[in-house]
């Protein structure tokens, strides 16, 4: 982690031409864009820049969403999901542009990812990059089994996509970055600065926290699951996921009998194992999803013994870091963007692919309110949905548990038959349990919400 000194807290009354709430990647990327087209910015956030997620995640910078492309393509038609796809590249495309013109200390950015498969699928595998390339416009190519096994030295993996322009770096050092850039820019960021209650009426809303205040005329709620009792109902439509992630000890000279690829790798949709090369010779690696929090460390055994499945020419691996990061899916696996009232706008829902999404998340909000851009409409078919509270999330933990149990009892499936039973599961993957509607009432009922809830929240 590069240097870097505490922001002070807002003491004081602020009038700002926007308030970006959150101090994550999303909220930086949309605060830097603004202050770069001469907005004034306040940003606050309510403990430290990038504490959570957007510090904590696997580094990986990658093309597309949480959910698959297939059945984006479904759910709102061929050329739609094409305009969405070019949304994603585009954000993957700042964050590189990002680093290079920032020269961003200690992120370290390396290409490539590799998708690899578990099972013997060549056809399924070749299909999906032809929807990738034939009709996505997205650069990527099919590795087969002997490629794959080439540079990952492990009998579990067959074929694999690969997209030579995605890469993994440093999360944290680049959020860190970011926030330089953006203060460069005029921005004004204020740490330990929670918002306690909002109030998004009339032309010029409030912002209230512990010991100040900010008033502006728009307001964009960048904080994921952590609005908490701020909106509680924007809130409830995400469901909260832990993910856990070690880095081993050095390993030395034994790292390369067992892979020698240094790009990104993910080996499953359910994320089951993603991990990277760290200092050389070290392994990061990921996976072990929940939706409630656990002590990290209780995960550093079980991931090592992934490890150790996956790799067992690496022997007993000892773990240096553990940590875990808790991100945000809504129930359809896509980003949620819009306005959800005049001058209140939600960038949030970045679960699975954040550091893309965040970065076009920022952008695209910010040209809604600097130049009057309508591409946010493009996520309306994604509207908000409530995700069910505990009781969802209980639900959604039975039903991560049996696909992880499925995932597993299929991790040395063979042949055509496993195949054809991924291709049928995906193609029966319509989101039958969403309410359908349009985003606009969504709008409409969300606005209503805030009104009364910063009527009812404490003033600090």
């Amino acid at each position: 982690m590069v240097p870097v000194a505490p922001r002070g807290r807002l003491t004081f009354d602020l009038d700002v031409d926007v308030c970006v709430i959150g101090g994550g990647l999303a909220g930086l990327t949309t605060a830097r864009e603004l202050a770069r087209r001469g907005w004034s910015v306040a940003l606050l956030e309510a403990r430290r820049l990038a504490w959570n997620a957007s510090g904590r995640n696997d580094g990986f910078v990658l093309p597309g969403f949480a959910e698959s492309m297939d059945k984006v393509v479904s759910r709102v038609g061929l050329d739609h999901a094409k305009a969405l796809w070019a949304l994603s590249d585009m954000g993957l495309k700042y964050v590189r542009s990002t680093i290079a013109e920032g020269r961003l200390p200690g992120v370290a950015p390396v290409a490539g990812w590799l998708k690899a498969s578990k099972v013997d699928n060549e056809d399924e595998v070749r299909a999906d990059a032809d929807l990738y390339r034939q009709h996505l416009g997205a650069e990527v190519d099919v590795w087969s089994t002997a490629q794959v096994r080439d540079t990952l030295r492990s009998r579990h993996y067959f074929n694999a996509l690969y997209f030579p322009r995605a890469f993994h770096m440093h999360p944290l050092n680049y959020a860190l970055g970011l926030a330089d850039l953006a203060e460069a820019a005029g921005v004004r960021i204020f740490e330990e600065s929670p918002a306690g209650a909002i109030d998004p009426a009339g032309v010029r809303k409030r912002v209230t926290t512990p010991a100040g205040r900010v008033r502006a005329n728009q307001v964009v709620l960048a904080c994921n699951v952590h609005l908490g009792s701020l909106l509680p109902r924007i809130t409830g439509t995400l469901i909260p996921i832990w993910s856990y992630v070690i880095v081993t000890k050095p390993l030395g000279s034994r790292l390369g009998e067992a892979l020698t690829y240094r790009g990104a790798v993910t080996d499953t949709d359910l994320a089951d194992n993603h991990y990277r090369i760290v200092d050389g010779d070290r392994l990061l690696w990921g996976g072990r999803s929940r939706t409630w929090e656990v002590d990290p460390r209780r995960f550093a055994p079980s991931l090592a013994g992934d490890i150790a499945e996956v790799y067992p020419q690496l022997g007993q691996v000892e773990v240096d870091y553990v940590w875990s990061g808790m991100l945000g899916n809504a129930l359809h696996r896509m980003p949620q963007i819009g306005e959800l009232s005049p001058g209140l706008w939600l960038a949030s829902g970045f679960g699975g692919h954040g550091l893309n999404t965040t970065a076009m998340a920022g952008n695209i909000v910010a040209q809604a309110i600097a130049e009057g851009d309508d591409t946010w409409r493009l996520f309306s078919p994604y509207e908000l949905v409530w995700a069910g509270g505990k009781a969802g999330r209980a639900a959604g933990a039975r039903t991560r548990g049996r696909a992880a149990s499925r995932a597993r009892s299929r991790r040395f499936a063979r042949g055509r038959a496993a195949a054809q039973g991924r291709s049928q599961a995906r193609r029966r993957g319509a989101l039958g349990t969403i309410a359908p509607g349009a985003f606009s009432r969504a709008v409409a009922r969300r606005s209503a919400v805030c009104r009364r809830g910063s009527a009812q929240s404490p003033t600090g």
